[in-house]
């Protein structure tokens, strides 16, 4: 129980996170091909459930080493509601399609363990 009230609570705080910061982020999104580090900087947002650079632990997916267009149909799919889900479409929708394409690309190419 207490450990579901911290996953819950990190979640929400990476949500928040995303949400709060998508001004600046935004702007940035172009750029980020380049940026090694913003692409960690998002893809940080996912590691609650899906595990440090996409390898997740227990039931939850991973998400390394998926293909880039798998990840964004996805994601695209998630925001749209098609895709059943407890919190992913809400995630989704905090992210723009840039940002989306960014963590893609970044769990790509990370290794599955």
């Amino acid at each position: 129980m207490k450990r579901s009230i911290v996953s819950a609570a990190l979640a929400a705080a990476g949500f928040i996170l995303a949400a709060w910061s998508s001004g600046p982020v935004q702007a940035q999104a172009a750029s980020t091909a380049a940026s090694p580090n913003q692409a960690a900087y998002l893809a940080a947002n996912c590691a609650n459930c899906h595990g440090t650079v996409g390898n997740a632990v227990g039931g939850m997916p991973g998400l390394a080493g998926l293909k880039r267009d798998y990840i964004i149909a996805q994601m695209k799919a998630f925001k749209e509601g098609t895709r059943p889900a407890t919190i992913m479409h809400q995630l989704a929708k905090g992210y723009t399609d840039e940002q989306i394409a960014v963590m893609a690309d970044y769990f790509s190419r990370q290794k599955a363990n």
